[in-house]
């Protein structure tokens, strides 16, 4: 693990961006490319996880950084490849896995978290569901024409592939920085719908989370938190945090 060797960090402007300067001298990518962030709220953030270093380089608490050289040295190489790997995760997302009830709800109308006397049905784990991950899916298709479909089998579904396709152009449409976001929010998630929402700012990364481990939550809430499983869900929400910081930094 590297030591700090800088005493000083600062902002410089740079052709296509700001970099982050460690003792005036601009800083590499760990392919030894610019580190040029397109945006200078951004390159701030990242030179104050440098300057807040104390002794070793931990790169797991400079989550900016990170994110910022994915998008700078992966990105570029390997777009089509991880467009295609964070694309997938629709064939099989998280929210369209329901308990048995909740897709019997939705599909008989019965659905509506607005009337207070359908919120009092929202105590079993299918409520639950409905409750919580529909929005999201009626989100991407009113915003990608994306219209997944429901099972309650452990089995994989097979989507439309035109919601497939929809889907996968919305990943296609970010630019690298977004996409490194979207790729860690959708791998911690476990749902690529979880992470346009998180990029697209229609949710923040709280509500992403608890979308996220719904079902851990309402195990813990019956049966009492396992410690293992909190440690998860706290990495799994600093996680998501940081997704959401960089790309608000973004712009």
């Amino acid at each position: 693990m590297m030591r700090r060797f800088w005493r000083q960090t600062s902002v410089i402007e740079q052709p296509g961006g700001w970099g982050v300067a460690l003792d005036g001298k601009p800083m590499k990518t760990p392919a030894k490319l610019d580190f040029i962030c397109p945006a200078r709220a951004l390159a701030e953030a990242v030179a104050a996880e440098w300057a807040a270093v104390q002794d070793k380089i931990d790169a797991q608490a400079m989550p900016l950084t990170q994110l910022c050289a994915t998008a700078l040295d992966i990105m570029p190489v390997k777009r089509a490849e991880i467009i295609g790997q964070i694309a997938a995760y629709a064939e099989t997302d998280l929210l369209c896995y329901r308990a048995e009830q909740a897709v019997d709800q939705i599909a008989s109308g019965h659905y509506a978290p607005e009337r207070e006397s359908d919120r009092k049905k929202h105590e079993s784990l299918a409520a639950r569901q409905a409750e919580i991950w529909q929005p999201y899916l009626d989100w991407a298709l009113a915003q990608f024409d994306a219209m997944l479909k429901l099972t309650t089998s452990l089995r994989p579904i097979q989507q439309d592939e035109q919601a497939l396709g929809a889907l996968r152009r919305a990943v296609e449409a970010l630019d690298d920085f977004r996409l490194a976001g979207l790729q860690q929010a959708v791998a911690v998630a476990g749902s690529l719908v979880l992470g346009l929402a998180l990029v697209h700012g229609w949710r923040d990364a709280s509500a992403i989370e608890a979308a996220a481990e719904l079902d851990a939550h309402e195990q813990a809430a019956r049966w009492g938190a396992d410690e293992e499983i909190t440690a998860r869900q706290i990495s799994v929400r600093n996680d998501l945090a940081a997704v959401e910081r960089f790309v608000r930094l973004l712009g």
